[in-house]
């Protein structure tokens, strides 16, 4: 399996054109919202998508869940559960969907871990990005019972790769 994820681009669609062209053999494009373009717009098409707080879009829906190869992703811009402050209402919420991946934006800040075997995902902001310089995305991949998470930047650089194992 493998995942495009990215949030945060504020009306930037060429950056949206630009990341999706630059993987092949998706999975799943994934948006944690504030894209800032229309519900349709054709770089968002295929794109799961969410409504962040700077879009104005009412088609975009708050939350969304799916699967994928069996597993279940859950993908939220994150404002209405105060990523900025902690992650516990997004732990909570992805416990309650039996998540078995969170991807989240708003914040800005790119990162990743495993808490109680849910994987979660901010893959930064590929326009504004917060406590890093670089502008980011992430690619995450299920290989061999165990999550790989690896963040670009912009222009296609490898920030970091990092593996998730889950427990028993």
């Amino acid at each position: 399996m493998k995942l495009l994820v990215m949030s945060d681009t504020h009306g930037d669609a060429e950056v949206i054109k630009r990341v999706r062209e630059s993987i092949e053999y998706l999975d799943a494009i994934i948006h944690c919202g504030d894209s800032e373009l229309a519900f349709d717009h054709p770089y968002l098409d295929g794109v799961c998508k969410v409504r962040g707080n700077c879009d104005v879009d009412d088609r975009f829906p708050e939350e969304e869940l799916f699967e994928v190869e069996g597993k279940k992703i859950f993908v939220a811009h994150g404002h209405l559960l105060n990523v900025k402050s902690t992650i516990m209402n997004l732990l909570y919420r992805s416990k309650e969907l039996q998540a078995n991946v969170s991807f989240f934006g708003h914040s800005h800040v790119l990162g990743a871990e495993l808490v109680d075997n849910i994987l979660f995902v901010n893959p930064g902001s590929l326009l504004k990005p917060r406590v890093l310089a670089e502008k980011s995305y992430a690619l995450v991949e299920w290989v061999n019972h165990k999550w790989i998470v690896t963040a670009y930047t912009d222009k296609g650089e490898v920030i970091f790769t990092n593996a998730y194992e889950l427990t028993e």
